[in-house]
């Protein structure tokens, strides 16, 4: 399976992240990038077609750098994404730099190094996550009464 992804990316400072990650695109045959981050005014068209093209795509990439964390545009990128329900995948794509997360993103999220294989291993493994059945609310014991091994006949 090719999964189609959004690569977010600080397109004012890592327009040779995106272009690394690209080159890699399709080459295993595991992944394409079908779209990224854009540069310009946030604005309500602006977040219409970033909403568009990241519910087209399987999963969501961001290309974790140094100026992620100040990034406008991957800030409403990735909510977009959460909306959206999109696996993420954080790529800490600056190995000489201490990158950071975007903003949204939860002090638990964590950041994988940047090579092919990692990339392909978590687009991979966020597939298995997301294909895992659901259990249905009426089989969840709650959390304030176990189960009791007990009949309701045994208690009287």
């Amino acid at each position: 399976m090719t999964f189609r992804i959004f690569l977010a990316f600080d397109v004012e400072h890592d327009q040779d992240l995106c272009d690394g990650i690209r080159a890699n695109s399709g080459t295993q045959g595991v992944f394409e990038v079908a779209a990224t981050s854009r540069g310009g005014e946030i604005t309500e068209p602006w977040k219409k077609k970033a909403r568009e093209q990241i519910s087209a795509t399987d999963q969501f990439v961001v290309a974790c750098s140094e100026h992620t964390a100040a990034s406008d545009h991957i800030a409403e990128e990735f909510r977009c994404a959460i909306e959206e329900e999109k696996p993420i995948v954080l790529l800490w794509s600056r190995r000489e730099a201490m990158c950071t997360k975007p903003a949204g993103a939860k002090p638990t999220d964590v950041m994988y190094s940047w090579t092919p294989d990692i990339l392909r291993e978590q687009l991979v493994a966020n597939q298995r996550k997301s294909e895992q059945p659901k259990v249905p609310e009426r089989l969840k014991h709650s959390a304030s009464s176990p189960p009791s091994l007990m009949s309701p006949e045994d208690s009287s």
